[in-house]
């Protein structure tokens, strides 16, 4: 008996051991695969060079407006060809002081779950794991200044939040008046608000965030965070900011705004076209070739406040867009409905659904986003050398330059005015393909290029 017990013993003794040897290599390959996913991760690390973001308004994408609704649209995204997918807050919304029916998706009640009315955490790591396997990046929209009034640290840490000579809590702007405004200098509110953000990342495997207005937080804290998101994976952070110093440790894009009413001013006739080769001068000399700008002719916020790009730029929208694309330094951005000829204003507090049954800009946007993606002279990191403005007509509705690398060119001319225009080819020599059309063209000294009265001519060679 005693034999027995004893051999029992060492059969368990040697079960145990083999099972934890079992679990100890099968933890260490996870480690070694989990090891090798982020190397690789940090060895594409020029994967944005040829990116082109793209907005999700998860609410109104959808009559259902709830996340799996929209993950039926990512096979025609992909088509599309966007590399980004930036979410408009996807976190429960405050009800308290709420804006109309539905509220802000900037009114955030709860930082660590989801809007139950767009669906669960698990639908949106489905979102995320899906676009990750059609090679896509995540972004999450972040609101690290300000809560809702009914977000839990309101009680639990008053102090996390400005007031007022009465020892009030304060919205950030008056307009505001469903949020509450945090104080980075309040004792461990900072801390707390990075670990909100490694909580997404660590959770549904995010690639990065858009953070809501960054120029209200300060530049410190987004410094602090970015190591720390860095220490678990690669990330892309873009600020709803604009200036240089937000790239210095913190961010990889900002918003081109001064760009953007650059644009709005030229199609309302208020500013020339002339001023657009000044403001890439200017930038140029601000800005690093490595410190992206999102170029933009509409967003959520222009959408629903400034107008479509119907309103704001008329028969020249796809110009700009074009401009946005191609331009130096320029990540372009596309908005939900955008590539679908959005006409209205979202409503931006009550369910107003996108109507994606017009599909006429497709071929536009797609053809456009394609010569983004794979033509070398168009990468987002660009440098100043590969520019060659081809016109230089004071006061002159045109605008015309050349990217180059190497033996690759693209040339871009664009007409904003109502009549067509010609220009002697004098930088034009030899054969280049009409990107739209797919036509091939001879250029000769002499020969002239006309491009259509607000219309646009897009050329490879």
């Amino acid at each position: 008996m005693r034999k027995t017990l004893v051999l029992f013993a060492a059969l368990a003794l040697f079960a145990a051991c083999n099972n934890s040897s079992q679990e100890n290599t099968q933890k260490a390959t996870a480690e070694v695969t989990n090891a090798n996913d982020t190397n690789a991760m940090k060895n594409d690390s020029n994967w944005h060079e040829h990116a082109t973001i793209y907005e999700v308004n998860v609410r109104q994408y959808t009559s259902e407006g709830t996340l799996k609704a929209f993950q039926a649209h990512l096979p025609r995204l992909e088509e599309l060809g966007v590399k980004i997918l930036w979410f408009m807050p996807i976190q429960p919304i405050g009800e308290e002081k709420r804006k109309g029916t539905l509220g802000s998706y900037y009114s955030i009640k709860d930082y660590t779950a989801v809007n139950p009315n767009f669906g669960t955490l698990d639908d949106f790591k489905a979102v995320v794991e899906d676009a990750h396997s059609r090679g896509m990046k995540v972004i999450l929209d972040w609101v690290a200044n300000h809560t809702a009034w009914d977000h839990h640290w309101i009680n639990e840490h008053p102090e996390w939040y400005t007031k007022n000579e009465k020892g009030e809590i304060v919205a950030p702007v008056e307009d505001w008046s469903d949020v509450a405004d945090l104080n980075y200098d309040a004792e461990g509110m900072p801390q707390a608000m990075t670990d909100e953000m490694l909580w997404w990342v660590n959770e549904a495997d995010i690639d990065g965030f858009r953070c809501d207005m960054a120029m209200m937080v300060p530049l410190e804290f987004w410094q602090n965070t970015r190591k720390q998101l860095e220490a678990v994976k690669p990330v892309f952070m873009l600020a709803e900011a604009e200036g240089p110093e937000f790239h210095n440790a913190a961010f990889d894009m900002t918003y081109s705004w001064e760009l953007h009413h650059l644009m709005n001013d030229i199609a309302k006739g208020e500013k020339q076209v002339t001023e657009l080769e000044a403001y890439r001068q200017k930038q140029d000399s601000l800005y690093q070739p490595k410190d992206y700008r999102m170029a933009f002719t509409t967003n959520h916020d222009e959408n629903s406040w400034q107008g479509t790009v119907y309103e704001r730029m008329g028969n020249n929208h796809k110009n700009f867009f074009v401009l946005c694309a191609t331009f130096q330094n320029c990540m372009p951005l596309i908005y939900s409905g955008q590539e679908a000829g959005l006409n209205h204003r979202l409503s931006f507090f009550e369910k107003d659904s996108i109507d994606f049954k017009n599909d006429s800009l497709l071929p536009f946007y797609q053809k456009v986003i394609d010569l983004k993606t794979n033509h070398p002279a168009l990468a987002n990191g660009a440098s100043q050398g590969d520019f060659q403005e081809l016109i230089t007509l004071s006061q002159m509705p045109v605008y015309a330059y050349k990217r180059a690398k190497g033996q690759e060119e693209v040339v871009v001319m664009l007409n904003f005015s109502n009549n067509s225009f010609g220009l002697e080819s004098e930088h034009l020599l030899g054969s280049y393909t009409n990107v739209l059309t797919g036509e091939t063209l001879q250029f000769n000294e002499g020969t002239e290029v006309r491009v259509p009265a607000h219309n646009f001519l897009l050329l490879k060679k």
